[in-house]
């Protein structure tokens, strides 16, 4: 097996589709212009100055790993470790300059981790290299928030999490211990540095992930769940995605077919993708009556509905919905009733779905209004969604990790 045969075929997909839109070409050439104007910003430059260079004196054993992820994946291009001082549990692989790659680990993450558990998190950083995903500039695009039409907006978002199980496939790929891959994404989602005082269990690990979505599918319950969805980089739908990986005839041995792999991951990712706006379930219909009944309330409040924002709704809504038609007076009286309908008929990561493409709505203009903004942390907070969240989907701009 190799490691073009294990990478996710949704993540292909995106990724051509992504290389091919001309915003993203646009944007691409305009950073490959920044970068040739500010050479003494370089990549190499930044990590020399604020970072340790391991060579291989200094660290025998990662050097060897590197190797071992090298041969695995297939990656002839030479390789620059670096280490920086940091009590979280990162790692982190730049776009390749002048030929080279360079691998950067936090000191906590290397003074934690097992080498087999090293070589998950090497592998897939390299994983992200291997399949070229710095080509597109996911965070630059998003940046350009005038410039990024809502599609493609919610493509990249997508295909960033296909991206993710692709790098954790590649991982797991070269660490070939699921047991080892396991315990990294325990001490990634828990913080936990040192297991002497907790026996890890392989089984209670995913049994909670199991629990967790269980949990989740109950309409009417908000929890805390939402947190551990938020906040940690391996997110429970990614430890789901890869315990079918390791179970794969990818991995040899397994059973679970390709094509089956794939279905369960497309399976996995639709909890965070529903196809509300098309839906015939009492839960999509909640959820695009409420998107319905706020986006016009968001657009309509500063201003009025101005033209960006009719195209961006356009492109959201169907033609059952005609913009022209939809009283905005009325929609705003009906918006608290269609709240209380999602909170009854929702789970916690739908609505926190519908609060993100609100705020893509919001964000058609080049600045979002504070009429907008106070409307968007009052629909939040009856929804019974953290603040922080509204937050990372107005300002955070979206990297591979």
């Amino acid at each position: 097996m190799t490691a073009s045969k294990i990478r996710c075929r949704n993540d292909l997909k995106l990724y051509e589709k992504l290389l091919s839109n001309t915003d993203v070409k646009h944007a691409k050439q305009k950073l490959e212009k920044l970068e040739r104007e500010q050479k003494h910003h370089s990549i190499r430059r930044h990590l020399l100055a604020t970072s340790v260079r391991l060579s291989q004196s200094m660290s025998k054993p990662l050097h060897n790993m590197a190797s071992h992820c090298r041969e695995r994946l297939g990656i002839d291009s030479p390789l620059e470790l670096y280490a920086y001082a940091s009590p979280q549990f990162n790692a982190a692989c730049f776009k390749p300059e002048d030929g080279r790659v360079f691998v950067m680990f936090s000191s906590a993450i290397l003074e934690s981790f097992s080498e087999t558990e090293l070589l998950f998190v090497m592998g897939h950083e390299l994983g992200h290299h291997y399949y070229r995903h710095h080509d597109i500039p996911i965070g630059y695009v998003l940046k350009q928030r005038e410039h990024t039409p809502p599609e493609l907006a919610l493509d990249l978002f997508t295909w960033s999490r296909y991206a993710e199980v692709s790098a954790d496939r590649a991982g797991a790929f070269c660490a070939d211990n699921l047991g080892s891959v396991a315990k990294a994404l325990f001490k990634l989602a828990s913080g936990i540095s040192s297991t002497h005082i907790i026996k890890f269990d392989l089984d209670q690990f995913l049994n909670q992930v199991d629990d967790m979505m269980a949990f989740d599918s109950e309409p009417g319950h908000s929890s805390s769940e939402q947190d551990w969805f938020l906040t940690h980089p391996f997110s429970p739908l990614r430890v789901k995605a890869l315990k079918y990986f390791h179970e794969s005839e990818l991995m040899g041995g397994g059973t679970i077919s390709p094509i089956e792999l794939e279905d369960h991951v497309r399976n996995i990712m639709d909890v965070m993708e529903p196809s509300y706006l098309e839906g015939k379930t009492s839960a999509t219909r909640a959820m695009r009556n409420l998107f319905i009944a706020a986006a016009i309330a968001i657009a309509d409040i500063h201003q009025g509905i101005s033209d960006k924002e009719r195209r961006v709704l356009k492109q959201f809504l169907s033609n059952k919905h005609t913009i022209d038609n939809l009283d905005s007076d009325k929609l705003r009286e009906l918006l608290p009733q269609r709240i209380v309908e999602a909170k009854t008929h929702t789970t916690v990561s739908q609505r926190m779905q519908v609060v993100r493409d609100l705020c893509v709505v919001a964000s058609a203009e080049q600045e979002i209004a504070d009429a907008e903004t106070d409307l968007l942390l009052e629909i939040v907070t009856e929804l019974e969604i953290g603040p922080s969240f509204l937050t990372t989907c107005i300002e955070s701009s979206v990297e591979l990790d």
